[in-house]
């Protein structure tokens, strides 16, 4: 591996394990930096079937901005958005499909939202159902609420 700060060759120094790759502690053997570099298996190709039809691949960092988008200003750490995110993407990785429908993975971050942050996930069920109208939002607010009643695990709101 070349370093990054002068180009010339380096060497590992420490190698763990980090989830499901490894970590590398390199030094460069020329201008001495060092620097940490991560490997992993590259997945599969996931492509995402609109309901238009359409298919796009998919884009870990899209729907990393739409969870982040809907807990805006709310007591919801960006440790607890990544760890929401890569568990729907293992999820989807470890279906072994090749395609999978864009509502299958709204769905399961509406339910993982559910359980992180109320107004978060309204907020993400709003744009990603596209609610008609303020009664058909409202409705889905009900729902919410009937579920906290009944010992559901939401917070927020």
């Amino acid at each position: 591996m070349n370093c990054p700060y002068c180009g010339k060759k380096s060497k590992v120094v420490d190698t763990r394990t980090a989830g499901e790759g490894v970590r590398r502690r390199r030094e460069c053997r020329a201008c001495g930096q060092r620097f940490t570099t991560y490997e992993s298996v590259a997945p599969m190709r996931l492509m995402v079937v609109k309901a238009d039809g359409r298919r796009e691949e998919f884009d870990r960092d899209k729907l990393l901005a739409g969870v982040v988008k809907a807990c805006a200003k709310r007591p919801v750490s960006i440790e607890a958005i990544e760890d929401l995110v890569s568990g729907v993407e293992g999820k989807l990785y470890s279906r072994g499909e090749r395609e999978v429908e864009s509502r299958l993975i709204g769905a399961m971050v509406m339910e993982q939202l559910r359980q992180l942050d109320d107004v978060a996930y309204v907020r993400f069920a709003s744009v990603y159902r596209r609610f008609a109208d303020v009664e058909s939002l409202a409705q889905e607010i009900e729902k919410l609420l009937e579920r906290k009643k009944r010992g559901g695990k939401s917070k927020g709101g």
